[in-house]
């Protein structure tokens, strides 16, 4: 069977998608998360290297995201039941949004978590340039990558993952 130089160059492209696809999608999570340092509402520096250990989601939100306000409650109950167990949730608000407006959210829903205000875009950058929301990130413990969605969170399962690593 002779194959034809299309027929090659189609096979390594198919090759190359899928190890990239397993390498993203492993379980154990092999890339690693940025830095994520960032100044917090009540003016705290917080990065993930101070909470490398436990698991983290950070996630990526605004105020007139509705999506991002269906899914705050849901966040929020994760946070407060898995927190005592080393969860840690990080908010971003995202850099078009008033800083102001963020706070009166913040207060109204009475979000228990840390949120970091990405006023430079540079966290949002850092993190595959992420532009739609809401963008939830889960970090593993030891600072890798393990979980990317855009768009609402399946909370029973992830909540089943993070349980996995506490």
């Amino acid at each position: 069977m002779k194959l034809n130089k299309e027929t090659v160059i189609a096979g390594i492209a198919l090759a190359v998608i899928l190890v990239s696809a397993v390498v993203w999608l492993m379980p154990a999570g092999l890339r690693q998360a940025p830095p994520l340092a960032g100044q917090t509402l009540d003016g705290r520096t917080l990065s993930l290297e101070q909470l490398r250990g436990k698991p983290v989601l950070v996630t990526f939100w605004a105020t007139t995201c509705s999506s991002c306000i269906e899914e705050m409650p849901h966040l929020v109950e994760l946070y407060r039941d898995l927190n005592p167990k080393g969860l840690e949730i990080i908010g971003v608000a995202m850099a078009y949004d008033p800083p102001d407006q963020v706070r009166a959210m913040v207060k109204q829903r009475e979000i228990p978590f840390p949120i970091v205000l990405d006023t430079q875009e540079r966290i949002a950058q850092e993190f595959d340039n992420v532009r739609l929301t809401p963008t939830s990130v889960l970090i593993s413990p030891e600072g890798r990558i393990v979980h990317y969605r855009l768009g609402l969170l399946d909370i029973p399962k992830l909540r089943d993952t993070i349980q996995g690593m506490l």
